[in-house]
């Protein structure tokens, strides 16, 4: 190895189909082609979508926990410090920070602890998320957010706090389908097309999406939405549109392919209760599309309001359709806060500048020994 390489061993739980997971590979990728960094990796579950991980020639570690009550894990991890000796240790969620803080304290080796990825919704006591940041922020070197608003709601200190908002990859944009062809295979001859790219389940809050489109289709007969994202097309949420309204829904479930559906739609909406920095916002606003978003958690940080899109407040179905009406009866406006939202994602949001931001921060845990 060479002289001055920084050594880093990087933790996550799984490698499961979610943006984290992706953001993690993505960087894992980067960091082999630049001569400033050495890493292995630790993944702690069998579960693994992203599989270009296994092809980069980096050195994976699997600690398998048989159940939460498994104290090999740490016999595990503490044996893997002793060999690979690395710099640091990066965790990417609470789960990891929580066994490594320790273990790190003990070994003398600074945790970086990369678990603020959300913003929290109160009660913040019930929530698992806040009661292991108050365990593991204390024995952190560093503590990583991918918003603003996620380290102020963790009560990150300041002096700990460091921002690195998630980046996207245009190079993704390369294997986007014909749209005619996307259009045809879910059958849509409608004019206008509106999506959300979210799983189904309480935080995302479909039902406001859905109350929104209900609103609009009373009045509006050349709209299709769509739905995408795991859990999108369960019962439960087929129960939750009118029986008479369902056949202008697409719910299409998880697919690979994400860009390739976005790329059909003409306005781009996510109506989540909490966000961080929002992978699918990022998207959106790469493919050019305009966005109405719920105000929420770090998505002001990413969506300038009446710039880039709208904001609305969370839960109001109201105001969601009377800015996705205002847009689909603009072309301007929507072509408008499309160009400006690719730009803002190409300046401020890029993989590259994501993956400079964390070699600066090794650098400097380095210099913090």
């Amino acid at each position: 190895m060479e002289r001055g390489v920084i050594k880093v061993l990087m933790v996550i739980d799984s490698l499961g189909p979610g943006g984290k997971e992706r953001r993690f590979t993505e960087l894992a990728r980067a960091l082999r082609y630049r001569n400033e960094v050495s890493f292995e990796i630790v993944i702690m579950d069998n579960n693994i979508h992203y599989e270009e991980i296994n092809s980069l020639g980096v050195n994976i570690r699997m600690v398998i926990r048989k159940n939460r009550k498994d104290l090999s894990v740490y016999r595990k991890l503490w044996n893997i410090l002793g060999d690979y000796k690395p710099d640091m240790v990066h965790c990417w969620e609470s789960m990891t920070a929580v066994y490594l803080a320790p273990l790190c304290r003990l070994r003398g080796i600074p945790l970086i602890n990369g678990m603020v990825t959300n913003v929290p919704v109160a009660p913040l006591v019930s929530n698992y998320h806040w009661r292991r940041a108050k365990i593991t922020f204390p024995l952190s070197g560093v503590i990583v957010g991918n918003s603003m608003a996620g380290l102020r709601a963790y009560g990150a200190p300041a002096k700990k706090s460091k921002l690195i908002y998630n980046g996207f990859n245009f190079d993704r944009l390369s294997k986007i389908a014909d749209k005619n062809i996307v259009r045809e295979d879910l059958e849509i001859v409608t004019e206008y097309v509106i999506g959300m790219v979210a799983s189904f389940g309480s935080p995302k809050d479909y039902l406001t999406y859905y109350k929104a489109a209900r609103e609009l289709l009373d009045h509006r007969s050349d709209i299709t939405f769509i739905a995408l994202g795991s859990g999108t097309e369960s019962e439960e949420s087929v129960r939750m549109i009118d029986a008479e309204f369902r056949n202008k829904f697409r719910l299409i479930g998880k697919r690979p392919d994400v860009e390739s559906y976005i790329n059909i739609m003409d306005i781009c909406v996510l109506s989540s209760l909490t966000e961080g920095i929002s992978n699918a916002i990022l998207e959106y606003m790469a493919l050019g599309k305009p966005v109405v978003a719920s105000d929420t958690g770090g998505t002001s940080e990413l969506v300038e309001d009446n710039n880039s899109g709208f904001l609305f407040p969370p839960g109001d179905h109201a105001t969601l359709a009377r800015n996705l009406n205002l847009l689909l009866n603009d072309r301007e406006l929507r072509e408008k806060m499309g160009a400006h939202g690719r730009s803002r994602v190409a300046d401020h949001f890029s993989i590259d500048l994501m993956v400079n931001r964390y070699i600066d921060l090794y650098k400097m845990v380095m210099h913090m020994n």
